[in-house]
Parts: structure tokens; C-alpha cells; sequence
């Protein structure tokens, strides 16, 4: 079976083509981090008429790279939340007329599903059951998998997520949007022993995670560095943005190790953008060593929002039946544990 799978749920375009016996066979993204970084984050009526315009310019190329006619797909997946409601009003609104217009059903995936699913795309997909750590936006959560489609929530951010927490802090350092990905780079030149940032909701038992008292910490921790006329030094920054950066990983850590514990499972995958960040993938590799478990992840291209995702996991749902009626649905918000298992 042949997928056509769209991603519109914020502010990347993401298009893929999957084959259920070949794998993926054309992927295309377009970003629109020009155009939301004047504004320090994302807008939601620009990205929503930009998804407006990108869209089936990058279908078109997607099918002319994978070789194929509109004929030739048999499904459409696309992003129904949770998201940006315009934006994903975009996507699902041209992926239902799309699937009618070719006479092929169409399957609205939950994005965090999607995120959760894009290492079964790499050479050496995990096995099920696994843990997974979620930290995409404005989501961080700890979720057990038993199966696909069965996820139980083993604990989430009551507050700021790691990602928010990474550019909320990139943006008190002056940094450029998007700021997680500035924030990681300016730390490699830090030296995070320097300061002693706390590792929230550590010393007590549970899997949840709070990350608005480090903001803060931060916060304060910098005004204390600002000199007369309210500048920090190139070292100040540097060493800040690593401190942190080590506290947001040692306390994902220590819960994943713990969820590890916990669950009596032996595979965690992480997905979604913050798990590109080189020193979480490293720190938790040495964890799960120790525990003798295995670590997964999604290439760096995959970890952010892509159409790839989208249509693996949509695809899976066509193939088990699953399918939706002619109205358009999307959430902006959508717990995991809403959807049907496979």
C-alpha cells in the first residue's frame, strides 16, 4: 500500500510517500523558520496561508521523486492533531479532498504518534514494549508502549515543556529563533560546572516533569551576571546556556531511567525535536547501558515535524482498517490515550 502522508500541524510543511513493502520513497520539507524569526516565534495565520501555498507544490514533487501518478497511491494520512488549528484545518482540508477526488480512504494520525513511530523508519526499528520519551514543542512525556495504538501515560510536564523551557531561555540569552537548536550550539562553549542549576522534581518520587522553576532559576541567575548597562559577557551566556542545558538533560534522564525501572522494559526511544539534541542522546546512551537497555532514535531529520512520520503511521492505521468519514476533524489538543489500538 502506497501513503501519502501531510504534515501541517505548525510550522513546517512536511510531505512523504510510503510504501507498506518498499518503505519511504520520497520525503520533502519546507520550513518556515525565515518567516516566523522577525517575530521571535511562531505566528499562527502566517504559517497556516503559508501551509496554504506549500502544500501541493511539495505533493507534486513527491510524487515526481518516488516515480508516481496520483493513480498510483492508495491512501492519504494527514495530521489531525493535536497542532495549531488553522494550520492543521490546511492539511487535512487537502488531504480529504485529495482522497476523494482519487477514491482512497484517508486517516487522520495524531502527531505525537507520528513522532513516537519515526524510528521504526530507521534500519534497526526497536521491538515492542518500549518506553517512550516525547519531547516535541510544547509536549515532554513519559509513555509506555505495549503495542502500537496502546499507549499509557506514565507521566508529562505540568508546565513548560522542555522544548518551551529551551527556547524561552535561548530568548533571555538573546538568541535567534528558533532558539533550542542556538541555545545547544552556544553551549558547546560553555562550562556548565560553573553554576548549580536544580534538576526539578527529582528528589521526589513520580515521573512528571516541571520545567518553569529552572526558567525562572535561569532568569535570575542572569539578571545577577548583567553588568551596569545590563549586558552579559560572550562567557556569561556560554556558560549559562550549558548549565542549563545539562539540567534539562540529567533531569530527563534520571526520569527515563526510572520509567525504565518502573515499566521492567529494556528499549527506550525518544522522539520529537529536542531528542536531536546531541548531549540528551549521549547522556541517555550511557544511562541505558548501565541498565543494560537499549536506547532508539529517529535521524535528525526525522526528529522535527516531517511528512514521513506521518505517513508510517498512517499507514499502519489503513492497513488495520482504520479510516475516516468525509468530515474534516482536527484538535488541538488530543490525548495519546484516545486512540485506538491496532
Amino acid at each position: 500500500m502506497r501513503v501519502l502522508g501531510i504534515e501541517t500541524s505548525c510550522d513546517e510543511t512536511g510531505v512523504a510517500i510510503y510504501d507498506s513493502e518498499r518503505g519511504l520513497l520520497a520525503h520533502r520539507l519546507y520550513s518556515q523558520v525565515a518567516l516566523h524569526a522577525e517575530y521571535g516565534g511562531v505566528v499562527p495565520e502566517l504559517a497556516s496561508r503559508d501551509h496554504i501555498r506549500k502544500t501541493l507544490p511539495l505533493i507534486s514533487q513527491c510524487l515526481a521523486a518516488a516515480g508516481l501518478e496520483a493513480g498510483d497511491i492508495g491512501g492519504v494520512a494527514y495530521t489531525a492533531g493535536p497542532g495549531l488549528i488553522g494550520a492543521l484545518m490546511v492539511g487535512a482540508a487537502i488531504a480529504r479532498s485529495l482522497a476523494y477526488a482519487w477514491g482512497v480512504p484517508a486517516v487522520g494520525v495524531h502527531h505525537m504518534e507520528g513522532h513516537l513511530l519515526a524510528p521504526m523508519l530507521e534500519a534497526a526499528p526497536p521491538a515492542l514494549p518500549l518506553v517512550a520519551l516525547l519531547v516535541s514543542g510544547g509536549h515532554t512525556q513519559l509513555v509506555a508502549v505495549p503495542g502500537i495504538g496502546r499507549y499509557e501515560l506514565l507521566g508529562e510536564s505540568l508546565d513548560d515543556a522542555a522544548g518551551e523551557a529551551f527556547d524561552k531561555v535561548a530568548k533571555m540569552l538573546g538568541l535567534p529563533y528558533p532558539g533550542g537548536p542556538a541555545l545547544a550550539r552556544l553551549a558547546q562553549d560553555g562550562d556548565a560546572a560553573r553554576f548549580d542549576f536544580p534538576r526539578p522534581m527529582t528528589n521526589r518520587p513520580g515521573l512528571d516533569f516541571s520545567f518553569s522553576g529552572l526558567k525562572t532559576y535561569t532568569l535570575n541567575a542572569l539578571a545577577g551576571l548583567r553588568d551596569d548597562a545590563g549586558e552579559l559577557s560572550e562567557r556569561d551566556r556560554a556558560d549559562v546556556a550549558a548549565a542549563f542545558q545539562r539540567a534539562v538533560v540529567e533531569t530527563l534522564v534520571i526520569k527515563c531511567r526510572r520509567a525504565l525501572q518502573q515499566t521492567g522494559m529494556e528499549r527506550l526511544v525518544i522522539a520529537g525535536g529536542v531528542s536531536a539534541n546531541l548531549q540528551l542522546r549521549s547522556a541517555l546512551a550511557e544511562m541505558t547501558a548501565g541498565l543494560g537497555a537499549a536506547v532508539f532514535y529517529a535521524r535528525p531529520e526525522f526528529c522535527t515535524d516531517n511528512g514521513a512520520m506521518i505517513a508510517y503511521a498512517g499507514c499502519l492505521r489503513l492497513q488495520a482498517g482504520q479510516c475516516d468519514d468525509l468530515a474534516i476533524a482536527t484538535r488541538a489538543r488530543w490525548p495519546l490515550s484516545d486512540l485506538p489500538p491496532l
